[in-house]
């Protein structure tokens, strides 16, 4: 496992899944990581000093994303072979907060501070929980419970497996499509 400030390889597969574009990190390289869940690490080399959170599969490995917001630029097709440089990145990098629950952030004007106070990774926690379905009324639910939950002083989402994989577009029972 890494330790801070560590420089390690990380070695995986581009693939296509539902047509998102990710890196499947082999099993020795998220065996280097120092969480089951999501990990912040900074890229070096030629992406020297970019900060990006690898997911978990739910199958006891990560996942990294090619497409969406902070993703690495990496010029690699479906089956190419990729090996980055990193390190456990100090600081985590801040989460885009989707529509919904920016709205009803903004409503809850008394949650300003509770929301600022959290921690980046926090709040990341709180997005991945209400992004984890496909289904818009679940979605629903979870933007007021999170509101509800702010209120009562909760800094993170409760019952929730930071290890499994809470992409809707590219899981499945919790774990990456293969």
């Amino acid at each position: 496992m890494a330790v801070s400030n560590e420089i390690f390889e990380l070695n995986g597969t581009a693939d296509l899944v539902n047509d998102r574009k990710i890196i499947r990190l082999d099993q020795e390289s998220s065996d280097k990581l120092p969480s089951r869940g999501q990990v912040a690490v900074e890229l070096l080399q030629a992406h020297e000093g970019h900060v990006v959170v690898i997911d978990p599969d739910g199958r006891r490995g990560h996942w990294l994303a090619l497409d969406g917001q902070g993703a690495p630029q990496l010029l690699a097709e479906a089956g190419d072979q990729v090996e980055l440089t990193a390190r456990v990145a100090r600081t985590w990098p801040e989460t885009g907060i989707p529509q919904d629950l920016a709205s009803a952030l903004g409503e809850a004007g008394d949650l300003d501070e509770m929301w600022a106070g959290l921690t980046a990774m926090a709040r990341w926690e709180w997005v991945r929980w209400i992004g984890a379905t496909k289904n818009p009324s679940t979605r629903e639910r979870r933007v007021e419970a999170s509101i509800s939950k702010l209120r009562d002083g909760k800094r993170r989402p409760c019952c929730f497996d930071l290890s499994s994989c809470t992409d809707p577009e590219v899981s499945q029972s919790g774990k990456l499509i293969q």
